[in-house]
């Protein structure tokens, strides 16, 4: 017989990036609640993700590690000092509490050494294998478990490593609660440029892994046909993305029906915007996973990757790939990007338009 499990009293989560892991990770932060309702939950993440987070149900501490920013400042002249002073800043507020239990989903080196430094008692990750705990991240654990296949899905595998502590992880379902402010801004924006109608399409059409990434001109002639059928189109993105987004709306032949939103939004107005669309068109990217968190109509483009690992998850995704014997290969490069050249504009406007006829927001 097992024994009773101890229930901890403060919990530190360590999941930094990215948006779509952060997302991934939410349900264990659920289960972890409902079993431990007095528990201080506090979590430490990367900026990039760190919006998702703030006012979250269920979270006690957001603390950010603004890495990026500290190692562009210690290259700057003069921009050490800051740094440092920003850096020992963190790590108090990290020392601040002594955690009950400190868990390590991501499994790299930077989270291993941001378990280092915290203080706590059982300091949780995995067990070193193919793909999971790597960089040497198992030295700063103390309590290492096996974890699920990486041919499992990443929510099923973090949810596992909790529930090899004895935290029931059944009926736990993801819920991304949209801040009413946020969805009041996105009516706002949709009211002054004349898209608050319906039917409406998000395509986020933006991916970091150039592998990932679907032809600009595919895109421009997907909004093209879409907006043929009478359907208003908006283009999302962030700041880094605005110069490609310009690019895929130099292509578009009616370019007064196209909103662009790249670099408006931040990461709570762009949930409370594809809670609103009819259909939500991305590649393989972070906000695919919030899309699919806010329960949009959508539909996934993948070429290298894998959707059985970390494709959105649940019923009623459309998800488009070819089964190609290279894909998937998860790299960054490759010379011909075959299996996302293979989808035709097409393909992906026929899953569009069921997806509007579903919604009834689009007739034959």
């Amino acid at each position: 017989m097992k024994p009773a499990l101890t229930p901890p009293q403060n919990i530190l989560i360590v999941k930094l990036s990215a948006i779509g892991d952060v997302i991934q990770t939410l349900p264990m932060l659920a289960a972890l609640r409902r079993r431990f309702p007095e528990a201080q939950i506090d979590w430490v993440v990367e900026e990039e993700a760190a919006g998702l987070l703030r006012g979250y149900p269920g979270i006690d501490r957001v603390l950010v590690s603004r890495r990026k920013s500290w190692q562009r400042k210690i290259w700057k002249r003069r921009g050490f000092g800051a740094a440092l002073r920003e850096i020992l800043r963190f790590v108090k507020d990290l020392r601040e509490i002594e955690y009950d239990w400190v868990i390590d989903n991501h499994g790299v080196l930077k989270s291993g050494i941001i378990v280092a430094l915290c203080r706590g008692d059982k300091k949780i990750g995995y067990r070193a294998t193919a793909g999971i705990a790597g960089e040497g991240n198992y030295f700063f654990t103390n309590e290492r478990h096996q974890p699920l296949s990486i041919e499992r899905h990443a929510r099923e595998r973090y949810l596992d490593l909790v529930g090899q502590l004895g935290v029931s992880s059944e009926d736990v379902s993801l819920e991304f609660p949209i801040p009413p402010d946020s969805l009041e801004t996105v009516r706002r924006i949709l009211d002054e440029s004349g898209f608050n109608v319906h039917p409406l399409a998000i395509i986020h059409p933006l991916a970091k892994w150039d592998t990932k990434q679907w032809a600009p001109e595919k895109f421009s002639g997907l909004a093209d046909r879409l907006s043929e059928r009478g359907v208003r189109v908006a283009i999302t993105g962030s700041r880094g993305d605005a110069t490609a987004v310009e690019g895929i709306l130099r292509g578009i032949r009616f370019p007064d029906r196209i909103l662009n939103l790249a670099g408006k939004t931040n990461l709570g107005e762009l949930a409370a915007l594809f809670s609103l669309a009819d259909v939500v068109i991305t590649p393989d990217t972070g906000p695919m996973h919030l899309a699919a968190a806010v329960k949009a109509p959508l539909i996934a483009l993948f070429g290298p990757t894998a959707p059985w690992r970390t494709g959105p998850y649940g019923n009623g995704h459309v998800i488009l790939r070819k089964e190609l014997p290279c894909s998937p290969c998860f790299r960054k490069k490759c010379p011909t990007g075959e299996c996302l050249d293979q989808i035709t504009v097409e393909e992906v406007l026929k899953a569009a338009e069921e997806k509007l006829r579903e919604r009834r927001a689009l007739w034959p």
